[in-house]
């Protein structure tokens, strides 16, 4: 009995030394790379660095992506493949401006394969700090001429910054606010951006046509364009326009979205004054307007969008008022109301008025309902708050039809033009005002039968 009891004994401390032997020895692994068990790269710690980097070139970059998420050592040794020339020139395809397929199908690879890209290089440097990621990633990308700000000589043909901004929207996906705000101040200082919007909207409209292109280009291509979520474009046309006071928000608004020649991609500053523009023209304002006021994000009240849009009006002056009302239409109901309801409330009927006749005439001529414009005006009528400035009002919009059908005869007996525009333009303002009154009486006839 004694003797087994000892003999236990013994056996007790030994167990625990075996034990204790065996974590010491899994510590040292993780502090000494060199040293890690079989586990941690598989069968690759057989393979020599060169073989395990064929292996590499043979796989794609969506499961090269997957591979970097094995272990912290398979992920280093594939950012120095990415490091190498060779691993540089096969990950980095630089053929953006490539017009020979068909259909543009190019494009699509192209974009298909930097989406990839931004997802392996997400992976592989998940576990770096967002500061050294990004100096990491520039490291790499900075051997793209194309990828940088004024750095194409045609731009206009290039894929390069469309690219690029598909790469940074897969790396950044998911990311918080912070993280992308530093994303952005990173780019900022990198491409002097603040500098150069500075440089464009202390100039006269129209004097740095070059720059303007490229700062369009920049924005829409690598910050705003192509992602899924309209929280995620409202959050980076926020960084880009927010550090500016109003008046400097509209001029940059207008160089991102506004009109461009078809040509050569210049910025058509009198495009909006000299006389009334397409639809196309006016789409992408309306709707980035739309996107500031709809996502709701905090940096944003709606004032200071109606703001924006009634600064935007009269960016580089004075906008047609046929333009304004066009813009309104194209931003939304929410927008158009509360434009117009401002101006109500602010004693501004008069110029209520003729946005309403201007409203009316470019239903009329893009076919829109008429009816719009009728509950539109029915619903401002609501903002009057007594009975005799409600009246009023709708006094004013009909004499406001008359003065416009004036001026716009004027126009026509004393300037004829070859393709008797102005002509036209009455043909249609007389006839909305038709088509308008006709609305008002059937909303008048059904209200009263019921």
């Amino acid at each position: 009995m004694a003797s087994r009891v000892n003999t236990s004994f013994t056996l007790i401390p030994t167990q625990k030394y075996r034990r204790r032997n065996h974590r010491s020895s899994r510590f040292s692994n993780i502090l000494d790379p060199d040293s890690q068990p079989l586990s941690t790269l598989g069968n690759f710690k057989a393979l020599p660095l060169e073989i395990f980097q064929i292996i590499l070139r043979c796989l794609s970059v969506k499961d090269i992506s997957v591979l970097s998420m094995v272990s912290k050592t398979v992920s280093q040794h594939i950012i120095n493949y990415i490091s190498t020339s060779s691993g540089s020139k096969r990950l980095l395809l630089q053929d953006f401006h490539n017009l020979e397929l068909p259909d543009r199908r190019q494009d699509s690879t192209i974009l298909e394969h930097y989406r990839s890209l931004g997802l392996l290089f997400k992976r592989c440097t998940l576990l770096l700090p967002t500061k050294e990621r990004l100096k990491y990633i520039h490291k790499i990308l900075a051997e793209v001429s194309c990828f940088k700000f004024n750095g194409c000589v045609t731009p206009l043909q290039c894929l390069g910054l469309p690219c690029y901004g598909m790469f940074l929207q897969t790396l950044t996906a998911g990311w918080d606010e912070l993280e992308c705000h530093r994303v952005y101040n990173f780019l900022c200082e990198l491409t002097n951006l603040s500098r150069n919007m500075q440089t464009v909207v202390c100039s006269k409209p129209g004097v740095a046509t070059k720059l303007e292109l490229w700062i369009r280009l920049f924005c829409r291509n690598v910050f705003l364009d192509r992602w899924t979520h309209q929280s995620d474009s409202a959050f980076w046309l926020t960084c880009i326009l927010k550090p500016w006071p109003m008046v400097n928000q509209a001029r940059l608004l207008y160089i991102i979205f506004g009109p461009v020649a078809p040509q050569d991609g210049q910025v058509v500053w009198q495009k909006m004054i000299e006389g009334p523009a397409d639809e196309p023209s006016l789409k992408g304002l309306a709707d980035a307007i739309k996107l500031l006021y709809d996502t709701g994000t905090k940096e944003w009240t709606a004032d200071d969008v109606i703001s924006l849009v009634d600064e935007l009006s009269v960016v580089p002056r004075e906008w047609l008022l046929e333009n304004n009302a066009h813009l309104l239409i194209l931003s939304g109901n929410s927008v158009c109301f509360t434009f117009m309801a401002s101006k109500a409330m602010n004693g501004r009927a008069i110029e209520l008025a003729r946005l309403i006749v201007f409203l009316a005439l470019v239903c009329e001529k893009e076919l829109y309902c008429m009816d719009w414009a009728v509950k539109m005006m029915q619903k401002v009528c609501k903002v009057f708050s007594t009975p005799v400035e409600r009246n009023n009002f709708l006094q004013s919009v009909a004499n406001a039809f008359a003065y416009v059908i004036m001026e716009m005869l004027q126009s026509v007996l004393s300037d004829h033009d070859e393709d008797n525009r102005s002509f036209l333009d009455l043909f249609h303002l007389v006839h909305a005002q038709a088509n308008f009154h006709k609305e008002v009486l059937y909303l008048t006839m059904n209200t009263l039968s019921t």
